[in-house]
């Protein structure tokens, strides 16, 4: 009998990944590989989404060839994926009409002040859940059908289809044959109504964005469509039975099924993220309201807390500085310091997300004497990611008013023991770090396995968890006090 395993795309902001399990839940093959970023203008942040494609390509075949897996062996595809980040490409071609507009970039700025202006703001949140900020797609959608040349007039004749990544990379995998999105991405996408879970047409109105180009939505565990044999290396009909936005992916990951349960993720950015199960929870102080999904792949609520940069300011010391060859070095550089001798790092490169929602702030250091030097800049950059944190943790505590004694943590800068403890002793709480840290490709893969009958739900998931290491607070709660201060009293230079 052929042994089957489940393949997983976890396509990131800087990087794509490819992740082989078996039927133990456990990573027998992975690939990586990084694409180039595009910085057009201050505040522009844009990818080539043929470029993403490629990377993909690569590391499916690369994650096949180092586990010895043949194409016919993958039992089901799961994607896991930047969300917000947007695609709009050519039905007939299947070529990008422009580069993607990524999620972090600023350039509509104005159009959210625009509506703002016009008193919409209520109205977006109310169905959306969301704020009016640039973060989101629909002002993204709207920038590119306003300033590529004639494109409005083919998105209104049906000639052009828009994606999150997700769609991007369902419609390559199946020819074209796959124009689809999962609950969890529709609900970034401003235009995405999360009380009935449709395509909203009063906002897509205001936003002048025809329905023609939006794909069709379904439960993120479903039948996505199969693949139709092109230069992904997989033969026809294998199906593509989980999707999840990557926050969402690793809520599921982390076992966080059920009401009350949170975790947060540091990637590129840093994101929070608590299952309020049925209820919907709308914040009044910047928390987004998003769909996440149950362990059948169903639909429920989530708060979300969103911060724009926290592994990100490690790459930047490390590739606009030149101040550590690798990301994993600034463990080992800041070793031994006491403190930040009074230096603090807001890295608001692209504005300030939960729970400032300030588009316009920009990176700040601070406190700088002359007894400062690069290491206590390279600590208070590590040490931002924990106080970006802190400021999304308060208010989730406060607005679902939830006692929270534990925090689940992944991705890639949660190896950093540092940050790790530092960040207990600024919560006052435990935090849980498990031994697969890559908990987006882990839980859409875990909901592929549900879809295709391998694990029946939550009980037998949770039997394949484990835990690496609990890092519990060990300052007073004046030292945290007294820090936060001195943290808050940078972010207003930031925003200022």
């Amino acid at each position: 009998m052929i042994k089957k395993y489940i393949l997983a795309l976890d396509q990131g902001t800087t990087g794509s990944r490819a992740f082989i399990f078996d039927k133990n839940c456990r990573p027998v093959a992975s690939d990586y590989k990084e694409f180039k970023q595009y910085f057009p203008k201050p505040g522009w942040v844009e990818h080539d989404a043929d470029e993403i494609w490629a990377s993909c390509v690569s590391v499916i075949k690369g994650a096949l060839r180092k586990g010895k897996i043949s194409s016919n062996q993958i039992a089901a595809i799961a994607i896991t994926n930047q969300r917000e980040t947007t695609v709009l490409w050519d039905r007939k071609t299947s070529k990008p009409v422009a580069r993607a507009i990524v999620w972090q970039c600023r350039r509509t700025a104005e159009i959210c002040s625009g509506l703002r202006d016009k008193g919409l703001e209520h109205s977006f949140k109310n169905k959306t859940g969301l704020v009016l900020d640039p973060y989101f797609s629909g002002t993204k959608i709207k920038w590119l059908l306003d300033n590529v040349k004639g494109l409005r007039a083919r998105a209104q004749k049906g000639a052009i289809a828009f994606g999150t990544i997700d769609s991007w990379l369902i419609w390559k995998l199946t020819g074209g044959q796959s124009h689809t999105t999962d609950v969890t991405n529709a609900s970034r996408t401003l235009v995405f109504n999360i009380r009935d879970l449709k395509w909203d047409k009063e906002l897509l109105k205001i936003l002048n964005i025809p329905q023609t180009i939006l794909p069709k939505v379904k439960d993120s565990g479903s039948h996505f469509g199969e693949t139709l044999k092109a230069d992904h290396g997989f033969p026809d009909g294998i199906p593509i039975m989980a999707v999840l936005g990557d926050q969402q992916a690793a809520l599921y990951g982390q076992g966080c099924y059920d009401p009350g349960t949170i975790k947060n993720t540091y990637g590129t950015g840093c994101f929070m993220v608590l299952n309020t199960g049925k209820k919907m929870i709308l914040s009044k102080k910047g928390l987004l309201t998003t769909i996440a999904s149950d362990d059948q792949g169903r639909p429920v609520y989530a708060l979300e807390g969103s911060v724009f940069i926290a592994g990100a300011v490690v790459q930047w010391l490390r590739d606009q500085l030149g101040v550590i060859k690798n990301s994993a070095d600034i463990e080992r550089a800041i070793k031994g310091l006491k403190d930040t001798n009074g230096v603090y790092f807001v890295p608001a490169f692209t504005g300030l997300g939960c729970p400032y929602w300030d588009a316009k702030a920009r990176g700040i250091i601070c406190g700088l004497t002359r007894g400062a030097n690069v290491k206590h800049i390279m600590r208070a950059a590590i040490e931002s990611m924990a106080y970006q944190t802190k400021d999304v943790f308060d208010l989730m505590k406060k607005e679902s008013g939830k006692k929270i004694k534990e925090l689940k943590v992944d991705g890639g800068a949660c190896k950093n023991n540092f940050l790790m403890q530092f960040q207990s002793d600024m919560l006052n709480c435990k935090i849980i770090r498990p031994r697969i840290i890559d908990s987006t490709v882990l839980g859409v893969a875990q909901l592929a396995g549900v879809m295709i009958g391998w694990w029946h739900g939550k009980n037998d998931l949770k039997r394949l968890a484990s835990v690496d290491h609990v890092f519990s607070p060990r300052i007073s709660a004046q030292q945290r006090n007294q820090l936060y201060i001195g943290w808050l009293d940078a972010i207003k230079q930031a925003k200022a």
